[in-house]
């Protein structure tokens, strides 16, 4: 009598409510369109609160708002009842099947109030989510990436000001994280819908994503799933609910995770730690625990897993070094993790994963310089060997988010080619830590006699003014080759970046560039930690994707520009000829050249 006295003061009908207890299961199910439902009708809806089981939520038909997701795309909207009144429609309920009289009738994917007493939700009716198996390849144009620009007409206005039905925010755990990486890059996430939060725990080994054994029971509708981003000693992962599943195919979300079309992501199972009741943001918090799928498709709908399939990650290695002032090592750590595969995404974790590895070291210092090699094995046995240092300076922007960025930005160029996807088998990468602020700038560089002969060796004194040091001073030897021309030239001491700076313009002018030419420019490019010496004469130079053709006689370059050739060039009017090199411990900056009268 009294439950029955609970529901009436809800404004559910105890039979009907009832009726609906059986947990639903994986297999075929009878589905009610949109068009059979009728305000006042009582139905449930199953979620997970805490743990693995997903508990019924009572709720009732208001209406149907047509056309309110876009055009023939309606939203059924619906009061929710139970738990729900306490927690709202919360962050992670997205996909949470709705039944009415033992028929599926959609999925929880939307909300409409913020600050409202009521838990209104919008319900993605399960016949449109069906039509995610009748997708092929094609890629939505509105697909959420890092550094997408904003449409024109959008502002900053925060979206749960908006009074309209907008998808309900997916919770995304960064296991593993520190808070500060959550602080440095969690726009890149929250423009794309996802409300990102600190998980306790991190996902053990996944064999680069490959199902675990009883994949085949997991996954039933109302449970937990979790897309898989990042796993291993770091783990970031986008939690949400399953809406249906015929016993290999699974439906989830009823909204778009990130709108990517086609797509290669780990699916794992979740285990739900809380709900957060909240009128402003309330949000499921919880861990992804096993992969027992991939996800293959995310549409505007909804995502589309199979189960037991395999989404092939990217295992990296970070080895985190400390050093003191006497050069000695102080301490060691090494991590391991996977990472999902995608054209914009790849290149974005790589940096923020790295970040992260190097906000765990408690050296860490104001005045600390951090010292990075690299090594990227791709299919084919092709190598990238990378290598840099990175120290404070005078930008306003903290040397590990500098560290990170430009380490990103090799995997960007590799992944932003408009040719063909990088197949990478394995990424392994050392960061040091060294005790002090490790800059020197070129200050000046002299020569006893600048009259020199071919095939002579040139002893040249270079001065560098390191941080807050004595000025050093050290002795390169320029060799002046046998078939050098005679007449006046230079010898330029330079930093890594002088040299890099045409070649690397000159790449960036052609799009349809391939990975191996990408992969031999940035095996080219000269590391910031040396002192270059080179030979400048004036004769041009063309540069052709990953090569360089130097000293070129007029007749070949007029016939070189007179449009014969498909690909594009870039000309330099000098040609410098990199002679030797010299390594410090140091970020090497600047530039000085010395004349000379070759006999």
């Amino acid at each position: 009598m009294r439950l029955v006295v609970i529901a009436a003061l809800l404004g559910f009908v105890p039979s009907a409510f009832a009726a609906e207890m059986t947990r639903p299961m994986a297999g075929p199910v009878t589905i009610m369109k949109a068009s059979e439902l009728k305000p006042g009708m009582k139905g449930t809806a199953w979620t997970v609160f805490e743990g693995y089981d997903a508990e019924p939520i009572p709720l009732e038909i208001i209406g149907t708002w047509k056309s309110a997701s876009g055009p023939r795309q309606d939203i059924i909207m619906a009061k929710m009842g139970g738990k729900a009144i306490r927690t709202n429609v919360a962050g992670g309920m997205s996909g949470s099947p709705v039944y009415i009289d033992g028929k599926l009738i959609g999925a929880v994917a939307y909300r409409l109030s913020t600050f409202s007493p009521d838990a209104i939700c919008g319900i993605t009716p399960i016949e449109m989510m069906l039509e995610i198996n009748e997708f092929d390849a094609s890629r939505p144009m509105d697909a959420k990436v890092p550094g997408q620009a904003k449409s024109v007409g959008t502002t900053d206005t925060p979206r749960f000001q908006s009074q309209q039905m907008i998808p309900i925010e997916t919770p995304l755990a960064f296991s593993g994280f520190h808070a500060s990486v959550l602080d440095q890059f969690s726009p890149l996430f929250t423009q794309a819908g996802m409300i990102p939060a600190q998980g306790g725990g991190s996902m053990g080994p996944l064999h680069a994503g490959k199902p675990v054994a009883g994949w085949q029971k997991a996954l039933r509708p109302g449970d937990a799933v979790s897309a898989v981003l990042v796993a291993g000693d770091m783990s970031l992962s986008a939690m949400g609910t399953v809406t249906y599943n015929d016993g290999k195919r699974i439906l989830a979300f009823g909204h778009p995770f990130l709108n990517l079309g086609p797509v290669g992501m780990p699916l794992s199972k979740s285990e739900v730690l809380m709900v957060l009741a909240s009128q402003f943001q309330p949000n499921k918090f919880g861990n992804a625990t096993d992969i027992v799928g991939a996800l293959r498709q995310d549409r505007h709908n909804g995502i589309m897993g199979v189960l037991g399939e395999e989404s092939p990650m990217i295992p990296v290695g970070v080895n985190l070094r400390s050093f003191g002032a006497d050069g000695k090592l102080i301490k060691e750590k090494k991590l391991h993790f996977d990472i999902f595969v995608h054209q914009k995404w790849t290149p974005s974790l790589m940096m923020i994963t790295l970040f992260n590895s190097m906000s765990g070291m408690n050296e860490f210092s104001d005045e600390a310089t951090w010292r990075l090699s690299g090594n990227v094995e791709m299919a084919g046995g092709q190598k990238l060997a990378l290598s840099t240092m990175q120290a404070p300076s005078e930008v306003p922007m903290p040397p590990a988010v500098m560290l990170a960025s430009w380490w990103g930005d090799k995997f960007n160029r590799l992944f932003a080619n408009t040719v063909k996807m990088p197949d990478l088998k394995a990424v392994d990468v050392t960061i040091d830590l060294l005790p002090e602020r490790r800059i020197a700038v070129i200050e000046g560089a002299w020569i006893a006699n600048p009259d020199v002969e071919v095939g002579q060796e040139v002893p040249v004194k270079v001065f560098l003014r390191p941080w807050r040091g004595e000025r050093l001073e050290r002795t390169i030897k320029v060799r002046v080759p046998n078939d050098f021309p005679s007449g006046q030239h230079r010898i330029l001491l330079s930093d890594g970046d002088t040299l890099n700076r045409t070649q690397s313009y000159a790449a960036s002018a052609n799009r349809f560039i391939e990975i191996p030419e990408i992969a031999s420019l940035i095996n080219q490019e000269r590391t910031n930690n040396k002192l270059y010496a080179s030979l400048v004469q004036a004769r041009p130079t063309v540069y052709a994707d990953d090569k360089t053709l130097p000293s070129l006689p007029s007749s070949v370059l007029n016939i070189m520009q007179s449009g014969r050739s498909s690909k594009p060039m870039l000309t330099a009017p000098e040609t410098t000829l990199e002679q030797t090199s010299m390594a410090f411990d140091f970020v090497v900056s600047g530039s000085q050249s010395i004349r000379i009268n070759v006999k």
